[in-house]
């Protein structure tokens, strides 16, 4: 007899006993909004590079929305700063380095999708918005490592450590 796991528990990322989630075509189908996206920070084309390197900085994240009038209309990526960004001008507006128009996703949309996205385009981020064009959150790739993570908890959390390993990485990034 199949046993199923309930919509509380299938959240919560708990397995019952003996019933272990299994990751499969239907999981990817899943839609976005089950990813649990973060809120966008958002602010105007005519903001300063400054002003959202600083926003970036406060809020430790990777990208901010670009919205004029409610409406998405571009995104200011880490690596537009990297590949864009020159100091002598770091007070120049936003419109100048976001990428205009970026790909986006309804929350509705199923992960697949994401993926899908993140893979061809090379991005790390893709906007969710509504059907009027407005952001109403952000996928990242991080967002969808923690939810496939999450059908191997066990395996993942419970690695132990390796020392050999350790030792070649203190001291670099992440270590």
């Amino acid at each position: 007899m199949e046993e199923w796991l309930d919509e509380a528990e299938f959240d919560s990322g708990s397995e019952r006993e003996g019933v272990a989630r299994v990751l499969d075509q239907s999981m990817i189908r899943e839609p976005v909004w089950r990813l649990n996206p973060r809120p966008p920070i958002a602010l105007a084309p005519s903001a300063t590079v400054r002003e959202a390197v600083d926003r970036m900085r406060e809020y430790r994240i990777g990208c901010l929305l670009v919205v004029e009038r409610d409406v998405l209309v571009g995104i200011l990526t880490e690596r537009d700063l990297l590949l864009k960004l020159d100091l002598e001008t770091i007070d120049q507006p936003v419109r100048d380095l976001m990428t205009p128009d970026p790909e986006t996703l309804a929350p509705e949309d199923p992960i697949v999708y994401a993926l899908n996205k993140m893979s061809v385009g090379g991005f790390r981020h893709v906007p969710l918005v509504d059907a009027e064009g407005h952001p109403i959150g952000i996928v990242s790739v991080k967002d969808i490592v923690d939810y496939i993570v999450d059908f191997f908890s066990h395996d993942v959390l419970n690695l132990p450590p390796d020392p050999a390993r350790a030792e070649r990485w203190s001291g670099r990034d992440g270590g």
